[in-house]
């Protein structure tokens, strides 16, 4: 009984720390397994020029930026990810946050005032109509995850 009992919480926690999905291997490590997701036809183009270090180049330049800006500690985390960083993730890092899609779609709003900021954004690009999505299109991104860090997370593929 003791043995059956060990063997199935064994098994639980296993497949627990196993990643949700073969094609997500970042959700259940980054992220809780996405609650909601959507795919975002981007009216945009990906550049040529787009590469793996412009996508490390630009996330840098969004960070820097806020926190530059910001007398108080970061309130989320965003980095990339994926074997050409093509999978931007965001990561609240603290307590009720971004943990409805209206609120992950606010923190989006919010970073397309930010990117239009960055240098790269204004020289490169005419960025009045253009969304954070869309700016994550023109940099090569596929998929944006955006998650509480708790229990919700949404995912966007971009097109």
């Amino acid at each position: 009984m003791v043995r059956s009992l060990s063997l199935v919480v064994a098994l639980a926690f296993v497949c627990y720390a196993v990643p949700v999905s073969a094609n997500d291997r970042h959700a259940g490590y980054y992220y809780p397994k996405p609650v909601t997701t959507e795919a975002y036809r981007s009216r945009t183009r990906t550049l040529p020029d787009a590469s793996r270090q412009a996508r490390v180049a630009f996330v840098t330049s969004i960070t820097n930026s806020m926190v530059k800006n910001s007398s108080y500690p970061p309130q989320f985390a965003m980095y990339s990810k994926g074997s050409r960083q093509q999978k931007l993730i965001i990561v609240g890092l603290r307590d009720d946050a971004y943990n409805t899609i209206f609120r992950a779609r606010a923190l989006l709003a919010q970073l397309t005032a930010v990117a239009r900021t960055t240098r790269l954004v204004r020289e490169q690009m005419k960025p009045s109509h253009l969304t954070f999505l869309d700016f994550l299109n023109l940099m090569g991104f596929e998929q944006l995850t955006v998650s509480d860090g708790k229990e919700f997370s949404h995912q966007i593929t971009i097109r």
